[in-house]
């Protein structure tokens, strides 16, 4: 199968986060999926040919893991932003589940600031552990390296330069962290929650 870029994810008319800093991500994700479709259809090919255990192989396995991870978190990141979207009601089942794990929903926002503020370069992530209910923050390097087994992604934040700089300097991840915050989607990121606690799997696209 060939996967496409998914265009009805591309956000505008975000605040703090300009058209040209979503242009040129955008570019980004697009190569994500050109690269997995391209990797997809060499290791078929090595694999028909019985080079299955050569260096290539193994070079282009590693290589597949960081573009498919980097199509697929894309995906949810560019999914998860929209401007003008109220945060949940105070009764709703994502924001009384963060309050009760994090002291409160506050608590819980700082606590994923911080977990984009990490020096690296990476992914912030809200997780949802369905087998135990539990919702964690995590820091994610190299799109295929830190993700929980299991773990369904509810909110995914870009903390890697070319997510910000742009509007920003090479130091200015937090008013990007800052701007972020402004623009969730947060009816996309609800109903995630309330697909996964269903044992549902959440829409990506």
């Amino acid at each position: 199968m060939a996967y496409e870029v998914k265009v009805h994810l591309k956000p505008s008319g975000l605040k703090g986060i300009s058209e040209n800093q979503i242009a040129q991500h955008w570019k980004l994700y697009e190569g994500y999926v050109a690269n997995t479709n391209g990797l997809l259809a060499e290791l078929e090919a090595l694999r028909k040919e019985g080079k299955g255990a050569s260096p290539l192989y193994a070079d282009r396995r590693r290589r597949f893991g960081f573009e498919y991870n980097g199509m697929v978190l894309h995906e949810y990141y560019f999914g998860n932003l929209k401007a003008g979207v109220a945060e949940p009601a105070g009764t709703s089942a994502l924001k009384t589940a963060l309050a009760a794990q994090f002291g409160s929903f506050d608590a819980w926002k700082d606590d994923f600031a911080k977990t984009g503020a990490s020096r690296s370069i990476g992914w912030a992530i809200l997780y949802l552990d369905p087998a135990a209910g539990v919702l964690a923050n995590h820091f994610v390097q190299l799109h295929e390296e830190g993700n929980v087994a299991g773990f369904v992604p509810i909110l995914v934040m870009d903390v890697w330069e070319h997510a910000y700089m742009v509007d920003q300097t090479a130091t200015g991840r937090p008013d990007y962290i800052k701007a972020f915050a402004e623009n969730i989607n947060w009816d996309a990121v609800s109903q995630r929650y309330d697909d996964a606690s269903a044992g549902k799997i959440p829409a990506r696209f």
